[in-house]
């Protein structure tokens, strides 16, 4: 679901179309969150509007300074939202950039699905491409991404759309410093979301196409092993396509994956506890704010908050 397209015409022409096939896939509204979920968020307290007019807002990561960036897929556009509310363009002609990251010096990195690549900006706003290949050919198209505490990446490379039957998708995790990453898993049959527990010692990857979310052991070097499955989502209509997508993890390891049915959170240990809904579909969903308590979920045309009682992880972006 990504586009290369980097003249103002043809961004605008794609973000049309795109928005028109939006209204087929993703036709049924959400209510806002209303029940709350006991230690995330009260009783009564909903998802809020910050702003839209946006085409399809993805990648949000929260900043040390409470702000937060966010990608606009289509439109080929990064955001950045201050802490005092503003959103300003920090990036034009992105390669259809999905998923963004923060490394401890301050850089931004990029998981381009029409690059495909991933790249990042230095202060002086240049933009360097960090690894764009696997075994001698180019990524599919890169969709999400996280950076450890070794300064290694692990993203996700499922490919562009429509879907193709028997086409390889990729976990992958860039030692620092490597040019080509390793391949970790191979066998997800749609590689989305990911995130890492606060020790750093759990890898969590959902599937867009099935419910099963996975879990893996991270070794000293960074590949994984025992592969396993941590959570079954919720709500997934017989034969549908379950959504997962951008995932978050607060401070007491719970973790937060986007659906077709909204928001759903799981305790450490894989626990179903409820789902936090807006009033669009989302697809990413990020931790920021001075304090770490509000949740913001890119949803389509949309950017959207929730004041929660749990915390984001005690670490630099997502």
């Amino acid at each position: 679901m990504k586009s290369k397209n980097n003249s103002s015409k043809d961004a605008n022409m794609y973000a049309v179309l795109g928005a028109a096939a939006l209204v087929v896939l993703f036709a049924a509204p959400i209510v806002a969150q209303t029940g709350g979920i006991p230690g995330v968020v009260a009783p009564g307290v909903g998802s809020e509007l910050v702003q839209e007019g946006f085409t399809f807002t993805e990648g949000p990561v929260g900043t040390a300074d409470g702000g937060l960036y966010f990608s606009d897929i289509r439109v080929n556009r990064v955001f950045h939202l201050d802490p005092a509310g503003k959103v300003t363009v920090v990036r034009e002609n992105t390669n259809g950039t999905n998923g963004i990251a923060l490394t401890k010096e301050g850089d931004l990195l990029f998981a381009e699905g029409g690059g495909p690549r991933i790249s990042k900006r230095g202060y002086d706003g240049t933009i360097t491409t960090v690894t764009d290949s696997f075994q001698a050919k180019p990524f599919l198209s890169p969709n999400d991404l996280l950076v450890d505490a070794r300064g290694g990446i692990y993203f996700t490379d499922p490919g562009p759309r429509p879907v193709v039957a028997g086409r390889a998708t990729y976990v992958f995790y860039l030692s620092a410093g490597a040019k080509e990453p390793i391949a970790i898993d191979t066998q997800v049959p749609r590689p989305n979301g990911l995130t890492l527990t606060r020790d750093g010692r759990t890898l969590i990857v959902d599937d867009t196409l099935n419910p099963t979310v996975y879990a893996y052991d991270v070794q000293a070097d960074g590949t994984v092993k025992n592969k396993r499955s941590f959570a079954q989502l919720r709500d997934i209509p017989a034969g549908a396509e379950s959504g997962a997508d951008g995932m978050a993890i607060d401070r007491d390891d719970r973790v937060y994956i986007t659906t077709i049915a909204g928001v759903q959170v799981f305790d450490a240990a894989g626990r179903y506890l409820g789902t936090i809904k807006s009033a669009r579909q989302g697809a990413n969903v990020a931790f920021a704010g001075p304090d770490k308590r509000t949740v913001y979920i890119t949803a389509r045309e949309g950017l959207y908050r929730i004041r929660t009682l749990a915390q984001g992880p005690d670490r630099l972006g997502k």
